[in-house]
């Protein structure tokens, strides 16, 4: 999809208006890595923001791809890894803090339902706990749309970020309520393969490949990271319901496809595992007040010297 002037760059997130992940939007655009005119356009699931790039009704997609309490989020990997490939060409960490929204006039104990998304109750489980004990839980599609209910009266307390109380006219019971402090999540930005994004020294990696069903197959593959000195920075591994091959495996790389061991070990990876999807390589992201969150990992050596060497026996016989 090409965009002018007059028809601005559509991004897809999980709404309503009011989520972490419109933050994450609002980030991707702060650092000038998508135009000052972007148009958000809140979508019911990160499959549908995804969906809406491959279909080209959206430039990109905006979609939470892990939680540092909760983990990965299973929605986002099932999505990146079905469909028509697509490309993340940037992250951004979004530090998550909630608010306890109810509608004006509601008391703690009037509580009796509480929601937002699961992956943030994961979250707030421990205060609910102390502070909303009778509070029964019902999920929401995303925190933006848990306060929509409250406000709709379809709950009685949502965990939200504050933005979204001042979205729905809604009050405060608590802020600032995380279990973990510090937390945060990791998002990305999506966009249908292109170019990658120019190595940085401090990058990583995306792959999703599944195995054939027989001993071993698995520490094949991650054999092709380790003789290589290639560091991982998570995997994970979600069902395809595939006889032959019933799992895929969600794989972050240390290092970028232009670092030569990260580009070999890839070659192995293709030639090791049934399929191999190549998700993009991008700029790891920090935040300012911890900048030592997430940890950098080990990065990936330098294979100048040998290649050189190579390249000096192969040119011996053309002086």
């Amino acid at each position: 999809m090409s965009t002018t002037a007059s028809t601005p760059t559509r991004v897809t997130f999980l709404g309503p208006r009011g989520t972490f992940t419109e933050q994450a939007l609002q980030n991707f655009i702060s650092a000038g890595q998508l135009p000052a005119d972007s148009e958000g356009v809140p979508v019911s699931s990160p499959k549908a923001a995804l969906d809406a790039v491959r279909a080209e009704e959206a430039d990109y997609a905006v979609v939470a791809l892990e939680s540092v309490v909760d983990g990965p989020v299973a929605q986002t990997e099932d999505a990146l890894a079905t469909g028509e490939p697509l490309q993340i060409i940037f992250e951004t960490l979004v530090p998550v803090v909630f608010s306890i929204l109810v509608r004006p006039g509601t008391r703690a104990e009037d509580v009796r339902t509480f929601t937002t998304h699961p992956v943030a109750e994961a979250q707030v489980r421990e205060w609910i706990g102390a502070h909303l004990p009778n509070a029964e839980f019902l999920p929401a599609t995303s925190n933006g749309a848990a306060a929509q209910t409250v406000a709709e009266g379809g709950a009685d307390a949502a965990a939200a970020p504050a933005r979204a109380g001042e979205l729905h006219g809604l009050q405060a019971l608590a802020e600032g309520v995380a279990d973990v402090r510090g937390a945060y999540t990791r998002f990305v930005l999506v966009q249908r393969p292109g170019a990658i994004t120019p190595r940085t020294g401090d990058d990583r990696t995306g792959v999703i490949f599944t195995l054939k069903n027989e001993p071993a197959s698995l520490m094949t593959a991650l054999s092709q990271l380790a003789t290589r000195n290639v560091d991982l920075s998570r995997i994970s591994s979600r069902p395809t319901h595939e006889e032959d091959s019933p799992y895929g495996f969600h794989v972050g790389i240390v290092g970028h496809i232009e670092d030569a061991s990260v580009a070999e070990a890839l070659a192995g990876l293709h030639r090791s595992t049934n399929e191999l999807r190549f998700l993009g390589s991008w700029p790891r992201a920090v935040l300012e007040e911890q900048p030592t969150i997430p940890p950098a990992g080990s990065t990936p050596p330098d294979y100048s010297e040998s290649q050189a060497w190579v390249r000096s026996l192969l040119e011996r016989g053309t002086h």
